[in-house]
């Protein structure tokens, strides 16, 4: 993990490549107008990394957000995911294929499988290495693994795995399973950092947004990117995607770092990837 710095930050990915640490989420962003000012809004605010998923419905909306906001394409971290229905070898180079043609993009900067679908993930991650070898993706990785998918997967795999994104926030941290990708070098991204807005009532967040002069969210994108994962706050709200960026003009005590992890009770707010039906 490098320093933090500010909204075009990165850190470095196992293979090279640099996957800035902030992005913007567009789940149950709708198709068209909202995504597509969405997303142009954070890049003009400087955001250089766009997460969405072929199951979002807003592939399209994110690809015209990218060309309308005129900052050159190889500037932007753009990231879909393969849905489960998709899943397994050729499926996913068609799933793939339609990412890109509802995109309109040429290539994808990381490409993950979205959850671990028993008995198909092996086969789609073989589709994901060929699609890397061919050069159609700078990077491929997996969203809501645990660690016995992951060394399920390794078992294997010809390539590890560069990012996993999970559920991550103060009441989920699953320190074992951020040490075990660490140990792998695969990068810890979060999503519903924010517990599907739950984290905006409680007092213990409220505390500390008045100790550092911050909101309740920037406080806890700024724990994130300390702990060395990488965010994606999802709005389609302008001054809240603002407000998320300005987060690189403090910095949280290692006190409050380690009280926030504290918090910790294995409590999920979306779906368990060990129990999951669809």
């Amino acid at each position: 993990m490098g320093p933090i710095t500010d909204i075009k930050g990165t850190f470095t990915l196992h293979n090279g490549v640099k996957m800035p640490y902030l992005g913007l989420g567009v789940y149950l962003s709708e198709d068209g107008k909202e995504v597509i000012n969405a997303v142009k809004c954070a890049i003009e605010a400087g955001y250089r990394h766009i997460d969405t998923a072929s199951v979002y419905n807003n592939e399209i909306g994110v690809g015209k957000g990218i060309v309308q906001s005129n900052v050159p394409r190889e500037d932007i971290f753009v990231v879909s995911k393969v849905w489960n229905s998709d899943q397994g070898y050729e499926s996913t180079l068609k799933a793939f294929d339609a990412s890109l043609e509802r995109l309109g993009l040429d290539y994808l900067d990381l490409y993950l499988i979205h959850w671990p679908v028993s008995g198909k993930y092996k086969n789609t991650w073989k589709a994901l290495e060929f699609l890397y070898k061919q050069k159609r993706i700078r990077a491929i990785g997996v969203s809501n693994f645990m660690q016995h998918h992951l060394e399920d997967l390794l078992s294997k795999a010809e390539i590890v795995p560069m990012v996993n994104q999970m559920e991550f926030h103060p009441y989920l941290v699953q320190q074992n399973l951020l040490n075990f990708c660490l140990d792998k070098n695969i990068q810890y991204e979060a999503w519903s950092p924010m517990m599907q807005g739950k984290i905006f009532g409680i007092d213990n967040f409220k505390e500390l947004a008045k100790k550092y002069n911050k909101t309740i969210a920037q406080i806890v994108l700024r724990w994130d990117l300390q702990k060395g994962v990488i965010t994606i706050p999802k709005s389609s709200k302008k001054d809240r995607i603002i407000s998320n960026a300005d987060i690189f003009d403090f910095e949280l005590s290692a006190g409050d770092i380690a009280y926030l992890d504290s918090l910790d009770k294995g409590q999920r707010f979306g779906p368990d990837p060990d129990n999951f039906d669809f």
